[in-house]
């Protein structure tokens, strides 16, 4: 089974870029499932199933950091869309911060990115961009031909080996390139020791056990604070 993890900020078009590529390759014949993680609330897994008719379940984290709570239960997922065998199992993450972390070794990692997010996106976004396979760039059609080249250089500049595509999220042109890239992509044979590419944030201070008060003497475990001497410097 080919497991793809799709990450990218809030609102970036994951959903939909993931809706235009199991068309295609539903078309062809392709059985291909969706785990749709995420935060409080999400419908995506009924338009999965609405419109392609494929299985897809969600997991929400609720209070839990959407991150820790995805890598918690991705060999879970894995087994779930073996159980449905499916040819592709497409694991979405939640919008998630700049920092997190979801990809896997030797798991296709692709990151959804907008044009809109300014120009300086790329530079600020995390592990998440820099250690993706494929970027796909999204909402191109709403700015010119040079902020989207531009852009485009800004995502090569902090990922230089990753493979940059243009899909538009409402018609789903773009999509071909990104389904040709599938067809390369590995299968993954287990999820047990599988490694991330990289490390998540860290979530143990007193604020992820339940914390609400602000404070230095409520705070506890790993918890960083601005050095205002070298800020004011």
């Amino acid at each position: 089974m080919k497991t793809v993890t799709v990450a990218g900020a809030p609102s970036a078009g994951k959903t939909a870029v993931i809706l235009h590529l199991i068309r295609q390759l539903v078309k062809e014949g392709r059985r291909c499932a969706v785990v749709k993680f995420d935060t409080l609330g999400t419908s995506d897994d009924r338009i999965y199933r609405d419109r392609l008719g494929i299985p897809a379940i969600q997991g929400l984290s609720d209070y839990l950091c959407p991150d820790h709570y995805f890598v918690s239960n991705f060999e879970e997922a894995y087994r779930w869309g073996r159980m449905r065998e499916a040819d592709f199992l497409f694991m979405e993450t939640a919008g998630l911060c700049y920092r997190c972390a979801p990809h896997v070794d030797g798991v296709p990692a692709v990151t959804v990115i907008d044009n809109l997010g300014g120009m300086e996106a790329p530079r600020k976004m995390g592990p998440a961009l820099t250690l993706a396979d494929v970027v796909v760039v999204t909402k191109s059609d709403l700015v010119s031909q040079a902020e989207k080249e531009v852009f485009a250089h800004r995502v090569n500049q902090v990922n230089p080996s990753a493979r940059v595509l243009h899909v538009n999220g409402l018609t789903g042109t773009g999509t071909l390139p990104l389904r040709r890239l599938a067809e390369t992509w590995g299968h993954m044979e287990d999820a047990e020791g599988a490694s991330l590419r990289y490390s998540m944030p860290a979530s143990i201070c007193s604020y992820c056990t339940g914390e609400t008060r602000i404070g230095k003497r409520f705070q506890s475990g790993n918890v960083e604070k601005l050095l205002l001497e070298e800020c004011c410097a």
